[in-house]
């Protein structure tokens, strides 16, 4: 299993939803990645991680931070699919780019979550602008913590033709709103 500190290994993923091509961890080096591991019938996933991370995904969008939904089913295979997967990050309004992880040898363990040796979901992984794993959890995590470790990484390394304000870039979406709370005119 992967450590923290170690090489992330990359991504094996069957569908994306949210982006006009693939992502892949080597194509995106050089660039701090949060990975949202989650199941769309995971109650912490839908009441806190997957709502964390489009927040992170919102706030950061001007930063070079790539937030990545990992949506990797190791239960009720049957009704998780590619359908209710879309009319889920419709009703959510999810923005993220999400990535559907390859499903395991019968049924088993999906490909991504046993090459990064997740234990469940919600689970989070932050890679750092080198390719390795600078933070591994499982459970609810602090938004504050979470955003500490956010911008550690966006810290690490920071290519030095980048003005600071653009590597830490927080912003609202376009309509002032951030999940439930939208700013006043």
């Amino acid at each position: 299993m992967p450590t923290e500190d170690s090489p992330a290994p990359e991504l094996a993923v069957s569908r994306w939803f949210n982006t006009p091509e693939p992502l892949t961890l080597a194509g995106l080096r050089g660039r701090p990645v949060f990975i949202h591991a989650f199941q769309m019938l995971c109650p912490g996933c839908v009441v806190h991680g997957t709502p964390q991370a489009q927040k992170a995904h919102a706030m950061f969008r001007s930063s070079d931070l790539q937030v990545i939904g990992l949506h990797t089913v190791f239960e009720h295979h049957e009704a998780m699919g590619p359908v209710a997967l879309e009319a889920y990050l419709h009703e959510f309004r999810l923005t993220m780019p999400i990535a559907v992880d390859q499903p395991g040898a019968s049924m088993g363990t999906p490909e991504t979550m046993r090459r990064l040796g997740l234990r469940g979901t919600p689970s989070s992984i932050l890679v750092g602008r080198d390719g390795r794993i600078r933070h591994h959890g499982f459970g609810q995590e602090d938004d504050m913590a979470l955003g500490a470790l956010i911008a550690a990484a966006l810290a690490e390394d920071m290519p030095e033709d980048m003005p600071i304000a653009t590597a830490f870039a927080a912003t609202a979406p376009s309509d002032g709103c951030i999940g439930d709370f939208c700013r006043a005119p």
